[in-house]
């Protein structure tokens, strides 16, 4: 039988004296990955979008869209007006936040008029017959360096009349 090579010894190399708590650590790392994983399947660090609604008298607006991304995701934002009275010059209003490191890849259907109000986002929808639905889609992708708290407030006008006012924050996790 061959000897044992230079550098090596029977306890350390093949007993594994002194490496009992390796495995315990490898065990560790392996549960916090698979944590982090299920954190993702859950939602924690965002994808699945929700529905926020404000409403009056006048007019109901539903946003649907993500709270939560992450950098590099493709996703999509809707927003729902349903005319209780005529809306003669409907102007849907963005914050800096929805394009802040984001970037808008399509519009659909194509508005009458896009415009920017003091830095802000603004698409002219032009008349909402009252007792009519208009559905408005943004299509979007994260920048990948893009990390942090955004806000995504929505307002709906009416000419230069303020309709609605949706207060909305994103986050965007790497």
């Amino acid at each position: 039988m061959a000897g044992v090579p230079h550098g090596l010894t029977l306890e350390r190399h093949r007993e594994l004296m002194g490496r009992e708590r390796r495995p315990w650590t490898r065990r560790l790392l392996l549960a916090l990955l698979a944590a982090f994983l299920l954190l993702g399947l859950l939602n924690v660090f965002g994808q699945r979008p929700g529905s926020t609604t404000v409403e009056n008298a006048a007019v109901s607006l539903k946003v649907y869209s993500p709270k939560r991304l992450r950098s590099g995701l493709f996703f999509e934002s809707r927003f729902t007006i349903e005319a209780r009275r005529e809306i003669r010059k409907a102007t849907l209003v963005l914050d800096p936040g929805w394009l802040e490191g984001i970037t808008l890849n399509t519009v659909v259907p194509a508005p009458v008029g896009e415009a920017s109000r003091n830095g802000r986002l603004a698409f002219d929808l032009g008349r909402i017959p009252a007792g009519q639905r208009h559905l408005f889609f943004l299509h979007f992708q994260v920048n990948p360096t893009n990390v942090g708290r955004r806000s995504q407030d929505v307002e709906l006008l009416d000419g230069e009349r303020r309709l609605l006012f949706l207060d909305r924050t994103v986050s965007i996790f790497p």
